[in-house]
């Protein structure tokens, strides 16, 4: 028999962070295979996600390094123009969620991609430090994070939404592995501009595959006919303890990938005498190894059963790898923290989500989507800006020193959550 749900109801499944309120799957990536337009919808929406993630990762293994030979740039101008585009990405995904409950799905997403592509066209032509923060805050004026995973979550039935999720996840990692690689391969031949201009033509592509291949979801309750109810829906989805505990570890993640990417690529340059140009021999196996980490962490949280543990192990990756960022005196203690810094954040930033999509209400998804990648791009903003102002103010140990008080937060958080009761009662007698 299931376990009874801790929030009342019927059986429940568990995950590392929050007791879900539907009926508990042998394993959470079922064996029954999707329907054909489940895969059409989330190879689309995958591969949409990809190409935009892969626009604003390629950035950041170069700011640092390129925009550093600017006139009058600091490492805080520096953090703000790795962080910039955060804040507005922040601001604006809960009215574009919520917009997107109302409007449609596909609409936002388009509108949020032209946004992308300008904010992309104004950063390639910029000649300044300012111009780069101009434009990357234009770029996060496309805050189409969180229509992307409620439209995901629209196409997908519940028991394929972990697979789903997951499958994005893996879009995400793998855009996140080619960015390290092709960002600096592009910015070798022409500098900031080509990769921002890079960028623009892959918002174009991304336009395309959503009026072209991404099916239309189906429709759904006008919920402004309900007086009162969009309100009731934040309001749930913001002050729900589960749903914080996401949205604090999902901050926490941004912030430090932010601050991690203000000083790594120069310990690369410097510390390992590896050229700029030639970074991306570092990332690429470094990043094909860190896949080994991720699939150990993913098969103990679905197939063992454990994902308290598995979450618990890739938060403390990335405390080990800042350790070994702050203690880094040879290159193979880099690599090392890298890797270990890349097998945490690629499972953790698959893992949450899935999470959100299970733990909101269907109704409310687009919400909880949004204060979730709000949370997100809080801390992007958050570990480029405020990263950038500690590590002029006071040097690499005090920004060290911030991403591991906020790290070890985090993993306290998920070992004080309420552990969830077996899932098979006793036999009677025993």
């Amino acid at each position: 028999m299931a376990p009874r749900c801790p929030r009342g109801g019927g059986s429940c499944y568990h995950s590392a962070l929050v007791w879900l309120p539907y009926p508990a799957p042998r394993f959470v990536i079922t064996e029954n295979p999707m329907s054909p337009q489940e895969r059409r919808s989330v190879a689309s929406l995958a591969l949409l996600y990809m190409t935009r993630m892969l626009g604003l990762f390629m950035v950041l293994p170069l700011l640092a390094l390129y925009a550093a030979d600017m006139p009058g740039a600091t490492p805080f101008l520096l953090g703000l123009a790795l962080g910039a585009y955060g804040l507005t990405q922040a601001l604006l995904q809960v009215p574009l969620g919520w917009l997107s409950d109302r409007v449609g799905r596909k609409p936002v997403i388009v509108a949020g991609l032209l946004l992308f592509g300008l904010g992309s066209v104004v950063a390639a032509q910029a000649d300044t430090v300012g111009g780069i923060v101009l434009g990357r805050v234009l770029q996060g004026a496309g805050a189409i994070a969180s229509t992307l995973m409620a439209l995901l979550a629209d196409l997908t039935r519940e028991e394929q939404r972990t697979k789903a999720m997951a499958l994005v996840g893996i879009s995400i990692g793998l855009a996140f592995a080619l960015a390290m690689v092709l960002g600096p391969l592009l910015a070798a031949r022409g500098g900031l501009p080509t990769v921002f201009w890079f960028t623009a033509l892959l918002a174009l592509a991304g336009i395309a595959l959503v009026l072209l291949r991404v099916p239309a979801p189906a429709a759904q309750p006008a919920i402004s006919a309900r007086p009162g109810r969009g309100g009731d829906l934040l309001g749930r989805s913001l002050f729900d303890s589960a749903l914080a505990r996401l949205y604090f570890g999902v901050f926490t993640l941004h912030f430090v990938l932010m601050a991690c990417f203000l000083v790594v690529p120069g310990m690369l340059e410097t510390g390992a005498g590896v050229d700029r140009a030639h970074h991306w021999q570092v990332y690429l196996p470094v990043l094909l190894l860190s896949l080994a980490g991720m699939a150990v962490l993913m098969r103990t949280a679905e197939r063992g059963g454990r994902p308290r543990t598995a979450l618990l192990v890739g938060i403390g990756c990335i405390v080990l790898a800042l350790a070994l960022f702050g203690l880094a005196a040879g290159e193979w203690l880099l690599y090392t923290g890298l890797w270990l810094f890349f097998v945490g954040f690629n499972y953790l930033e698959a893992t949450l989500p899935s999470a959100v999509s299970k733990t909101a209400s269907v109704e409310g998804r687009g919400t909880a989507m949004g204060l979730f990648s709000t949370s997100q791009f809080l801390g992007a903003f958050a570990g480029g800006a405020v990263g950038g102002w500690l590590l002029q103010a006071a040097g690499v140990w005090a920004l060290g020193a911030a991403c591991l008080l906020l790290t070890a937060l985090w993993g306290v958080g998920v070992l004080r959550a309420p552990r969830p009761a077996p899932l098979v009662e006793p036999a009677a007698g025993t």
